[in-house]
């Protein structure tokens, strides 16, 4: 499933104002996981996604519409945002309020960084998936600074740290390692039924 055509569609705070239509997958992880460099991947555009240098960029809701068909939606990232604690309450709860709200959502992509294990916040959001019957999925990121001897002993860890049997997709957004992997997963995701009644 290459995405042959991509588009940013618009930055969203008020989940009343998020555009309809279209089945939707969430991207959520840590504030420098590499979520828009996965995006310019994915889409094979450079500035698809803005990256920055400086965790924490995004604090908006992002939606990008994929092949006409589908939408991927960017989530604000979690941890080292340097933001007061109101602005991080504020996040969560669009966040959570846009998860638990969706009736478009078909599945949420999970983005660890391979080299760390997952932290506290990834199991909670891992688990609270698990809770609300959202389906999930794990990549992890920058696996292009971790050499392929060293990976099964990454991933048993972030396996092991979130109690799941399944494997992680092992993604580089600078050598383009695992993009057909995510692809196929995500229509996966795209195919099934709803996640949430």
């Amino acid at each position: 499933m290459p995405i042959k055509q991509a588009e940013y569609v618009g930055s969203y705070v008020d989940l009343r104002a998020l555009p309809g239509g279209l089945p939707e997958v969430a991207l959520v992880g840590r504030s420098n996981v590499g979520k828009s460099s996965l995006i310019n991947r994915l889409a094979n555009r450079r500035r698809l996604a803005l990256t920055s240098s400086s965790p924490g960029k995004t604090r908006t809701i992002n939606y990008y519409r994929m092949d006409g068909a589908w939408h991927l939606v960017d989530l604000p990232g979690y941890g080292f945002a340097r933001v007061s604690r109101e602005e991080r309450r504020r996040w969560g709860a669009m966040v959570e309020g846009y998860l638990k709200g969706s009736t478009r959502l078909r599945g949420v992509v999970l983005l660890l960084d391979i080299r760390h294990d997952p932290g506290e916040l990834d199991r909670q959001m891992w688990q609270w998936l698990d809770h609300y019957g959202i389906r999930r999925l794990v990549v992890a990121t920058k696996a292009d600074k971790v050499s392929r001897g060293q990976r099964p002993r990454h991933l048993a860890r972030i396996r092991r740290a979130l109690g799941t049997q399944a494997m992680p997709i092992c993604f580089s957004a600078i050598t383009g390692e695992g993009s057909e992997e995510l692809e196929a997963a995500i229509a996966g995701l795209l195919q099934a039924p709803l996640s949430q009644g």
